[in-house]
């Protein structure tokens, strides 16, 4: 078997005029061809960088990186452009930026290979052939907005890999999936890698992907740290015999900042260095935060529809004041709409949406807009950050639109951010940080607004299980401690059982639905 991906000392120095950070910090990877390779690791520690180097987006600051070969470190213009359209297949975590709005799905899926100059009839041949193979046959002449979001991905898949591939790289592709459609994804990127003899690297946070790796790999701060093959977890030594202690191991060990190393017979034995030693609290989950009595928004009798796709009929729901609900179901039953109505984002075709009591259908734009400043923080899946201004300055920035005063939008800034863990990062600009990270700076900044209804929509979906509890206690917390009413539209179980109210959105009415007063059965 030949090397597909050889990455030696890679380094990826970001510059700015804040100060100069570091993704990736002598990072070594090999992939051999045809191997289906899943990297995991933390927000903000390289995972992203690592695919957007192999895919010609991003230069090197040093090392080397070759992919078949080919010295992808050394291309510039024409000649990357033509290495991604004729070698790569991407899916990115945002899955509908593959998917142009007013063309059909088997146009979409033939993209790539009109581009390449193949004839109308082999377009349709290759689409009718992807569509089958994932079960879609019914969507070539459908618009992507007339599908779900697990159809939606699906497409997405087929159009990365209609051109034959002979690297796929995968950002989060389950991303926006709830569990049941994100299995879907995964077995179906490995059957059709595996049917063309792709090599892949898929970047995950969901441990469900290493189902499908012939090798898993985890980066921490710009480097690999731990390896598994055949089951088996081996910590990785670096260049300059560098080695990454796994967290768990940290913790139960009790090590802060110094450690002391022994061999014992064939072994090395490691413990705290004396003097070293701190006891790791247990951290318990928060308890679920149930209803209080005030309501903050309601649903009264609300229909909404998306051409033939009725998502809800006649619906109704309260969310109270203290309450954290989380609001589940399959990928296109309707939570984002609902969050995005409960924010006067959209309107219902028929029905009536409260907040504090207004009903949103006699506010026009400026007053939904005014609504929203005073009483409302949404945080959407995209997190719709300032790019050019700092992770402090997103979050002043919104203060001031809510009139408090610059030094006390500075302390409370300055707060939220120590509260998600980006208090080192707060001079770094929005465009510099993780996928991650930019999702717990967009809750930093809705946290610190001190609205009466906080609407967040998959705020885990990007974060690594350590981030996402600290997420799930920091909602469940301004929920229970700042009387808020917290709406989450969530596949994460963690969310779910922090909440004290589920909301389910399915075809068929559940028990959790029955524990909410008033909801109604809505349809996809």
């Amino acid at each position: 078997m030949s090397r597909a991906i050889d990455v030696r000392d890679v380094f990826r120095i970001h510059r700015t005029a804040e100060g100069d950070a570091a993704a990736l910090q002598g990072l070594t990877l090999s992939v051999e061809e045809g191997e289906i390779v899943v990297v995991l690791g933390p927000s903000g520690a390289g995972k992203s960088t690592l695919l957007r180097i192999l895919a010609a987006l991003e230069p090197l600051s040093a090392g080397t990186a070759n992919v078949y070969g080919l010295d992808i470190g050394s291309l510039r213009g024409h000649a990357a452009a033509d290495y991604r359209a004729r070698r790569l297949g991407m899916i990115d975590q945002h899955y509908t930026r593959a998917l142009p709005p007013d063309l059909r799905c088997e146009e979409i899926i033939g993209l790539q290979l009109a581009l390449r100059g193949e004839q109308r009839s082999r377009r349709h041949e290759r689409a009718t052939e992807l569509l089958a193979a994932v079960g879609l046959e019914r969507a070539a002449t459908m618009l992507p907005g007339q599908l779900s979001g697990g159809e939606q991905q699906r497409v997405a898949v087929c159009a990365a890999l209609a051109h034959r591939p002979q690297l796929l790289l995968a950002d989060e592709p389950s991303g926006e999936l709830d569990r049941r459609n994100g299995e879907i994804v995964y077995e179906l990127i490995r059957e059709l890698v595996r049917d063309q003899g792709t090599t892949a690297v898929i970047v995950s946070h969901d441990h469900g992907a290493t189902r499908i790796a012939d090798r898993t790999v985890r980066i921490r701060d710009g480097r690999l740290s731990e390896e598994w093959r055949d089951g088996r977890a081996m910590l990785v030594v670096g260049h300059g015999g560098w080695v990454h202690l796994p967290e768990h191991l940290r913790a139960g060990l009790g090590i802060s900042s110094h450690v002391q190393a022994d061999q014992e017979g064939d072994g090395v034995v490691l413990r705290p260095a004396p003097g070293t030693f701190v006891p790791q609290e247990q951290q318990q989950p928060p308890p679920p935060v149930t209803a209080g009595s005030e309501p903050v928004a309601a649903l009264r009798q609300v229909s909404k529809a998306f051409g033939t796709r009725s998502l809800f009929a006649g619906y109704d729901a309260e969310f109270r004041r203290g309450a954290m609900t989380a609001v589940i179901g399959r990928s296109g039953s309707g939570k984002s709409t609902m969050l995005a109505m409960l924010a006067g984002l959209e309107r219902p075709d028929s029905g009536e949406v409260l907040v504090l009591g207004q009903p949103l259908s006699r506010l026009d734009r400026d007053g939904l807009a005014g609504l929203r400043r005073s009483s409302v923080a949404y945080v959407g899946q995209e997190p719709g950050l300032v790019g050019f201004l700092s992770a402090e300055e997103n979050v002043t920035f919104t203060l001031g639109l809510r009139g408090v005063t610059d030094a006390a939008a500075v302390d409370r800034a300055r707060e939220s951010l120590a509260r998600v863990g980006l208090g080192p990062r707060s001079d770094q600009r929005a465009s510099r940080l993780s996928a991650g990270e930019r999702q717990r700076l967009a809750i930093a900044r809705a946290l610190a607004a001190g609205a009466d209804l906080l609407l967040v929509d998959e705020p885990t979906s990007r974060l690594d299980q350590a981030n996402a509890e600290s997420v799930a206690a920091l909602l469940a917390e301004a929920a229970a401690g700042r009387s808020l009413a917290v709406v989450c539209a969530t596949h994460d179980p963690l969310l779910i059982d922090c909440a004290g109210v589920e909301m389910r959105l399915d075809d068929e009415p559940s028990a959790a639905e029955a524990s909410v007063p008033g909801a109604g059965a809505a349809v996809d």
